[in-house]
This record gives structure tokens, C-alpha cells and sequence, in this order.
């Protein structure tokens, strides 16, 4: 598969309305892809259906609330209306909650993990069925994080819903590869996007508001100095993203400098390995 042969399937991108979802969502189209712009926010996700159309494309914009499974299944059901089909699902709705650990409280960890999790888990069950009734290539890919590899302080929920996403898609990755579906894990470092103001606005009313305090901003920052500069437009973050999902790749990195710290965290594995066989 190159970009030329996508040309005409249809992508589904949750999240799609800012940030790196609506970065996902502009280099489908520019390859010709046909793209469903899934988004809380509506408003937003008519203004990048409409930009998507501009490229010549059909694009529509679809009402999904991650966090209520009934939504995700309406959301399905319209993408099949529209389009009778799916190619690439991109489950990349995430939603972030700063905080130490002692700090977090039970609605701060039920909403991350709701969304993020069990959100992403509902969004590829209901698509799964179109998924497996479409011709040709397919794909479905997951954005995880850099902090699974690098984490930092004060994002203790994020971090723990982004690692559970990974133990999730490679566990998903092998129960479809008969199917011919394949999974990829999208590893995004830090980008200049409105994440933190777009996950504060999607937060349930009924769950309190979703509190920033600069104390946590800056000792997260000062937790992680390598990747605190890894900050990419979403834009940067997507170039040559396409090209790997096609070829089935199991990881993409979209940028980030710590390559030298996993480097180290698997020498520590494989350290705890040594020690095992040496017992």
C-alpha cells in the first residue's frame, strides 16, 4: 500500500476536531482519503469537515462523546449511513487531568480512564463490525504517549490510562491479524495544542471541574526536562504517519528526544533479566 492506493477509503478519526486529531484527520485528506471527523465539540468538527472538504474530499462531521458508549455506537451507525464503509479508525480521544496521585480523586481517575480506556476500548467494538465488512486494506490506530515510556510526575492517571492503552492494542494487534485488520501504536510527545482547555471543557459536570494548578504544571516540567522541550505542532507530529499505517507498522513515534532514556529503561529490564538468571 502507498499513499496513492488510499485514495478514495474512508478514515475515521475520534478527537478530530483540534490538536493532533484534527492533524490526522488533514493528512487523510490530502491523500484522498474520504474522512469522518468525530468530536464533543460539534462546532469544531463542522469547521475541520468543512476545511477537509476544501481539499476535495467528502468529509462530515459526527457528535461522539467518548465517555457514554450509547454515543460511540450512534457515532458508528451515522459513519456507516455516510459512508458504507471504514478503512482506518483512529482512536485518539484522550483527556487530561494533572495532579499527584495523593491528590487524585476518584471521579479525577474514573473520567480519565472512562474516556481514555474504556473509551477507546468501546470506539473500536463499534466499529470493529464495519471494520470487517470493508474491502482492502484496514487499520485501526491507537495514540498512546511518550509518557509510557518517559513518565512524569503529576500525571499519574494520564500516564496509567495511556500504558493500559498499550497492553490493549498489542493484545488487539494480535487477535486480528487473521482478520487482516491490522493495529498500530501512535506515540505522540508534547504539541502545541488546546488539549488541556478541550479536556477541561469535556469533563462531566456531574464529576466537579477539572482543576490546572501551576504548582503541577511546573513540577512536571521539572520532573522531565529531557522531553520538556519536545514540543511539536501537531502538523510536524503527523508527517509520515500515513505511510506507516499502511505498511502495518506496530509503533510510530511522531517525534521526541528521549530516545536515550528508553534506551537506558531497557537496559535496566534486561539488567533485572540478568540478575533472574544469575539467582
Amino acid at each position: 500500500m502507498t499513499t496513492q492506493d488510499s485514495a478514495g477509503r474512508v478514515a475515521v478519526v475520534t478527537g478530530g476536531a483540534s490538536g493532533l486529531g484534527a492533524a490526522m484527520a488533514h493528512e487523510y485528506a490530502r491523500a484522498g482519503m474520504r474522512v469522518a471527523v468525530l468530536d464533543i465539540d460539534e462546532v469544531r468538527a463542522r469547521d475541520v469537515a468543512e476545511s477537509l472538504r476544501g481539499l476535495g474530499v467528502d468529509a462530515v462531521a459526527i457528535p461522539v462523546d467518548t465517555g457514554d458508549a450509547a454515543s460511540i455506537d450512534r457515532a458508528a451507525a451515522g459513519v456507516d449511513a455516510r459512508f458504507g464503509s471504514c478503512n482506518l479508525l483512529c482512536a485518539n480521544v484522550g483527556v487530561q487531568q494533572f495532579g499527584s496521585i495523593d491528590t487524585l480523586t476518584d471521579d479525577d481517575w474514573t473520567w480519565v480512564l472512562t474516556v481514555n480506556v474504556l473509551g477507546t476500548v468501546r470506539t473500536v467494538g463499534a466499529f470493529l463490525p464495519l471494520l470487517r465488512r470493508s474491502d482492502g486494506w484496514r487499520q485501526i490506530a491507537i495514540t498512546a504517549s511518550s509518557g509510557v515510556f518517559v513518565p512524569a510526575i503529576r500525571l499519574g492517571a494520564y500516564t496509567t490510562s495511556k500504558s493500559a492503552l498499550v497492553g490493549y492494542g498489542e493484545t488487539l494487534r494480535l487477535e486480528l491479524a487473521d482478520d487482516g485488520v491490522g493495529v498500530t501504536l501512535v506515540f505522540p510527545a508534547g504539541m502545541m495544542t488546546r488539549h488541556l482547555e478541550s479536556s477541561a471543557a469535556a469533563r462531566p459536570e456531574s464529576l466537579g471541574e477539572s482543576i490546572l494548578r501551576n504548582e503541577d504544571l511546573e513540577a512536571m516540567l521539572a520532573s522531565s526536562p529531557e522531553t520538556a522541550g519536545d514540543i511539536a505542532a501537531p502538523e510536524d507530529a503527523v508527517r509520515g504517519l500515513l505511510p506507516q499505517l499502511l505498511a502495518n507498522e506496530p509503533y510510530v513515534i511522531t517525534h521526541g528526544g528521549y530516545r536515550d532514556q528508553l534506551t537506558e529503561r531497557r537496559a535496566r529490564v534486561d539488567a533485572a533479566f540478568d540478575r533472574m538468571e544469575q539467582s
